[in-house]
């Protein structure tokens, strides 16, 4: 079953941490935002493989965009 990572408040893409194939595990960060001048972790919720990444760095994301899918 596939994991859609959302963002959960309104912030922007600082940087992203993992490639699309790459294999993550529960509590890895994914994506690394920004918002009110924090940095705020990505974290995943379930094991799996990066299937796609939906965000690039700079993006401003509202809370519910999706970041990212895991399987």
């Amino acid at each position: 079953m596939a994991e859609e990572v959302l963002a959960e408040m309104v912030s922007t893409v600082q940087e992203i941490l993992v490639s699309v194939g790459d294999k993550v595990k529960v509590n890895d960060a994914v994506i690394m935002l920004e918002s009110m001048k924090m940095e705020i972790p990505v974290i995943v919720e379930t094991e799996g493989t990066v299937t796609s990444i939906n965000v690039k760095p700079g993006d401003v994301l509202k809370q519910g965009d999706l970041i990212a899918v895991i399987s």
